[in-house]
């Protein structure tokens, strides 16, 4: 079973309140399609500060009901804090980072998102895969490597896509457009 591989680079999602504290608006302006369905990268960009450390990262919309910052491990070195490991959602008590924008700033949590496969349910009914379940995903190549404690996540509107961050990304060797191989 093969399946697209992405490298999801830090990014920013965020809520209309925050969006509203940042940029004065409510609205973002979309400039690139991404593989999920109506998902896109936005023109804004913010500025991640914390200790006289900074980074710089893109909106992606549309505007969710929370807002959430996803960066890589080496991101969280070069800011000086400590994210958990979580699934894209998984807020809770994260660590929060100030975020700076043209109009205002807004204290936001930030999380090293988990490795994760996006499936329809169609997609997941015809590999045998459900949701929530674990799977590896090995990466053939110079670099070849297998990426265990994957979780697979379905739903009506997913498009299937390996998504992993740019630090496994490097790690693996991965450049241009990659598939993988799932392995339950």
């Amino acid at each position: 079973m093969k399946i697209l591989t992405e490298t999801s680079a830090r990014h920013i999602h965020l809520c209309e309140k925050d969006l509203k504290k940042l940029f004065g608006k409510t609205k973002l302006i979309p400039i690139r399609k991404l593989s999920q369905p109506e998902q896109f990268a936005a023109k804004e960009i913010v500025t991640l500060t914390n200790k006289n450390k900074k980074l710089n990262l893109r909106v992606i919309g549309p505007t969710r009901d929370y807002s959430q910052i996803e960066i890589s491990r080496t991101d969280a070195i070069k800011l000086k804090i400590n994210p958990p490991l979580r699934l894209s959602g998984h807020i809770k008590n994260a660590v929060k980072i100030k975020v700076l924008g043209p109009k205002g700033n807004a204290n936001i949590p930030v999380i090293i998102a988990k490795r994760h496969i996006h499936l329809s349910d169609k997609e997941a009914k015809k590999f045998k895969l459900k949701n929530n379940q674990k799977v590896s995903i090995k990466i053939k190549g110079k670099r070849e490597l297998i990426f265990n404690e994957v979780l697979v996540r379905t739903g009506k509107q997913h498009k299937s896509a390996f998504h992993i961050d740019t630090d496994e990304a490097n790690a693996a060797g991965i450049s241009n457009k990659t598939f993988g191989e799932i392995i339950k």
